[in-house]
């Protein structure tokens, strides 16, 4: 049964969830391919490369999870 006080999404914020969820696919792909460019770090800084990459996949990952289905 539908929701009552469900607010009915329109055709343009249907489009930005679409943009947002293409936009986050690509971040996640970006971050992928940058870690598996690193490989074994081997400075500091690439250590730190890595951590920080691993973080934002995570976490846009976590995001795409919270999108709501159907998008």
């Amino acid at each position: 049964m539908p929701d009552p006080h469900a607010q009915v999404e329109t055709p343009e914020a249907r489009n930005r969830r679409r943009l947002r969820v293409a936009k986050s696919q690509a971040d996640m792909a970006y971050f992928q391919a940058r870690l598996s460019l690193l490989g074994e770090p081997k400075t500091l800084n690439q250590v730190a490369q890595q951590r920080t990459f691993k973080l934002l996949l995570k976490a846009i990952g976590e995001r795409m999870v919270n999108v709501e289905p159907g998008s």
